[in-house]
């Protein structure tokens, strides 16, 4: 019995640390993505390190979504062992999705409120990934009436049907409903709206599901079906966006609206899903900057896009060469790091600080569940 619970706590730590890492990978091409997206000249916008930049910081929010769905999966799978009766365990996530929401417009007030008196009213009701998430998991709740068997089924179908149906919710006639609900619902390039964003998030309640299904010992078996699915995912999906023709209308775009793109983008999700164990697993076993991002994820969030955006560093927006985007970067990295640090050191002196670390973006404690 005693070896029992230490292999549980085992795979549970080795499940938290490259759960983090992987997390952690996502703040690191985010941060780069978005130094580049507001300090790159518009005239150099179509050279080859601006484009890089922003494809491999596109895939930054598909992670993000995705490790969200693993952390709702974690929860409803705790409050089912727990024995909770169905409204509980539906009330227990419907108040997560809740708080997510309440602090995605908290993060719109304070955008606005920083750059008053110039900021533009309309950004109070913007749709971030942050208001995705609360939206998507407040629909995504009512999974917690289903054990965490049939959770991994049906959210992957759910995840499916999204991805399916983002061509036609664009090609449909919206204009009856006010823009600032439409852009929760219908695909746009400057929101996360729930199709197709939200796919990610039902294909990580999926994922997360399975995880807590999977033994022990069938964690690295696991694993290397992770890898397998996801090249086939990646090639699969290109090798079809290629097709001459089409079932969709014209509506179908294919950096906005194709279910291919969605994905290859699990694909590559899936992918660093497996790098991220096999490297917590059998490499690197200590201190690790990739997961103290990823303990911290919220936080960084937070403080870099006012840095980024805000008024900082005004006199660089679409001002800077490549090299110079690549120094800020750097520089910005370095920056968050320290801050992270010093939140972690902070918190272990129980010092009173306001929290900023929420269950679908850290883990604060390796001996506790995941999703507690």
């Amino acid at each position: 019995m005693i070896s029992t619970i230490q292999s549980n706590n085992r795979v549970t730590s080795a499940r938290l640390s490259f759960l983090d890492w992987a997390r952690g990978f996502a703040v690191l091409i985010i941060l780069q993505g978005h130094v580049f997206h507001s300090f790159t000249k518009p005239e150099l916008r179509t050279d080859g390190p601006y484009v890089i930049s922003q494809f491999m910081g596109g895939v930054a929010p598909a992670i993000f979504l995705s490790l969200t769905g693993i952390t709702l999966a974690f929860l409803m799978d705790k409050r089912e062992r727990q024995g909770l009766p169905y409204k509980r365990r539906w009330v227990a996530a419907l108040r997560r999705g809740g708080y997510l929401l309440g602090l995605a417009f908290l993060f719109r007030l304070q955008m606005f409120l920083s750059g008053w008196p110039s900021s533009p009213a309309p950004e109070l009701l913007k749709v971030d990934v942050l208001n995705c998430m609360g939206f998507a998991i407040g629909l995504y709740s009512l999974m917690a009436f289903l054990t965490t068997a049939q959770r991994a089924k049906v959210s992957a179908l759910v995840g499916i049907v999204i991805a399916a149906a983002s061509p036609l919710i664009s090609a449909a006639d919206w204009s009856w409903l006010p823009p600032q609900i439409s852009a929760y619902f219908v695909p746009n390039f400057n929101y996360f709206a729930f199709f197709p964003w939200a796919a990610f998030i039902a294909f990580g309640v999926s994922m997360g599901s399975v995880l807590r299904l999977t033994q022990p010992d069938q964690m690295n078996r696991l694993m290397q079906w992770s890898a397998i699915v996801g090249l086939a995912l990646i090639f699969g999906g290109q090798y079809c966006s290629n097709f001459p023709y089409s079932v969709y209308p014209k509506s179908e775009d294919f950096w906005l609206n194709s279910p291919w793109l969605i994905f290859m983008k699990l694909g590559a999700f899936l992918e660093l899903l497996a790098v991220a164990y096999l490297w917590n697993e059998y490499g690197s076993r200590g201190w690790s900057w990739l997961r103290q991002f990823g303990t911290t994820s919220l936080l960084i969030y937070w403080v870099h896009i006012e840095l980024v955006y805000g008024r900082w560093f005004g006199a660089w927006k679409n001002n800077l060469n490549a090299p110079q985007c690549v120094a800020c970067a750097v520089g910005l990295i370095l920056l968050m790091l320290g801050m992270s640090v010093t939140r972690t050191r902070l918190k272990g002196k129980r010092i009173p600080l306001p929290s900023f670390s929420i269950p679908y973006f850290t883990y604060t404690k390796p001996s506790r569940v995941p999703g507690d």
